[in-house]
């Protein structure tokens, strides 16, 4: 179980490193933040998904959320260690739920300027999404309905390979 979703979560970052749409939110980003483009969008995207999850899940965000960090913590064994340092960080600030306001996001962009090894600008990334919310929001649609079905596919595809 934990093989198949390490292959899906690499097949996720693949399909999205190499979308179109991925493509024109990180041009509008990449004059100011570089090669930060992409982990900017990534964030946003997280934004979109958290604030809109009830659109994409019968399940609500809070249950979603507890089920994840439980199960994180069910596979503590598993985890890389720079993981097992973050997880209790994420579970006591609640990061998963609290990435459906744009605070939650500022909060984590900050955290990952501090950690950078060169100056990101990324605390400033949040200015950006606010100017052009629904920008970046309609190609978050646009996208997740197109990866939606790629990943259906996939998950289809890995079930009859192992069959």
């Amino acid at each position: 179980m934990i093989a198949k979703g390490v292959l899906l979560h690499r097949e996720i970052d693949l399909y999205t490193d190499a979308h179109p749409i991925v493509g024109l939110s990180k041009d509008k980003l990449r004059g100011k933040y570089r090669h930060y483009s992409g982990v900017i969008v990534d964030m946003y995207y997280d934004h979109f998904l958290a604030k809109n999850f009830h659109l994409y899940s019968d399940v609500s965000l809070e249950d979603f959320v507890q089920a994840s960090y439980d199960t994180m913590q069910a596979h503590w064994d598993v985890i890389p260690p720079r993981g097992q340092h973050m997880l209790p960080y994420m579970i006591k600030g609640n990061w998963l739920v609290n990435y459906a306001k744009p605070e939650g996001i500022h909060r984590a962009l900050q955290g990952l300027s501090r950690r950078t090894k060169f100056e990101s600008k990324l605390e400033l990334a949040i200015q950006d999404l606010y100017e052009h919310h629904d920008s970046f929001e309609n190609e978050f649609k646009d996208f997740f309905k197109e990866i939606e079905l790629h990943i259906s596919q996939f998950r289809e595809d890995l079930i009859n390979s192992s069959q």
